[in-house]
């Protein structure tokens, strides 16, 4: 048979358990995506996907394109004005390109043919 202080104990243990829920989780449906990533960052991501997805700046402006864990590289679409392309395999670095000249500039990851990204430039 249980004493009063030991039900007591008890009870505030097992309350104790069940109020550590309610934190924010990252996990489960409904919870809000990532933040965009900062100013003029591209980000290639390890879900195989440029985020954002089309990015806008204006003429003379820097892009940072950012490489996760997984390799990447950028290259893009054939176009006057365009920026030199980031080839090989690309991983945990930063890269940056200068957009000198008005107009939209499509990149694609050759390594994830899937990958396609604009940086849309005025």
């Amino acid at each position: 048979m249980f004493r009063f202080g030991t039900q007591f104990t008890v009870v505030s243990l097992v309350g104790a358990l069940f109020g550590c829920g309610g934190g924010y989780s990252s996990m489960g449906p409904g919870n809000p995506p990532p933040p965009p990533p900062p100013g003029n960052t591209v980000q290639a991501t390890n879900a195989l996907v440029f985020t954002p997805a089309t990015l806008q700046v204006s003429a003379g402006q820097s892009v940072t394109f950012s490489f996760g864990s997984v390799a990447h590289n950028i290259f893009f679409t054939a176009q006057a004005g365009a920026p030199a392309n980031i080839p090989g395999n690309n991983a945990s670095v930063s890269v940056n390109r200068v957009f000198a000249m008005q107009g939209n500039y499509t990149y694609t990851c050759q390594i994830h043919p899937q990958m396609h990204g604009t940086v849309v430039v005025q």
